[in-house]
């Protein structure tokens, strides 16, 4: 008896830790700097997203060697603390993930998605896209040459 109590308490202990889905599957994470964070919120990333992810992730690290990570607002960010700020974001919705180049009117060739923030474009990637990564890797090179965005990157105090 005392297995099966331990069985469920370990049953419950995974649900409770494991993070609830907000509207269109986006993991809700607590802010944290640094990688952890980060790496929580893929894991949280339902089906499909999670490998698009995984590969973002991987992606920018590549191409950006020494890049900050932190967990805001729901959603993981990318930034470089020379340029003084953060240069993507991104997170799930229903359909897609949708990435965020904070300057992305700045990038050569413009990404697809409009905004109604003027400096803001966005990449959506469906399930079933094939995305061009040299360009994807083109524009997270030139944004995160491009000063930060106005939400700076903030340090925890030891």
């Amino acid at each position: 008896m005392a297995g099966k109590t331990s069985a469920k308490s370990a049953k419950v202990a995974g649900k409770a830790t494991k993070p609830p889905l907000l509207s269109g599957g986006n993991p809700q994470i607590a802010k944290g700097d640094g990688d952890a964070p980060v790496q929580a919120y893929i894991a949280a990333m339902p089906g499909w997203k999670r490998d698009v992810g995984r590969h973002l992730d991987a992606l920018i690290v590549r191409t950006v060697p020494g890049v900050h990570k932190a967990v805001k607002w729901n959603s993981p960010f990318y930034g470089v603390e020379d340029q003084g700020g953060w240069f993507l974001s991104f997170r799930c919705f229903t359909k897609y993930v949708k990435v965020a180049f904070f300057r992305g009117t700045s990038l050569r060739p413009l990404p697809p998605g409009e905004s109604k923030n003027k400096e803001v474009r966005y990449l959506d990637i469906h399930e079933d896209d094939q995305f061009d990564e040299a360009q994807l890797a083109a524009w997270v090179k030139q944004a995160s040459q491009l000063p930060g965005a106005r939400m700076r990157v903030e340090r925890q105090q030891p």
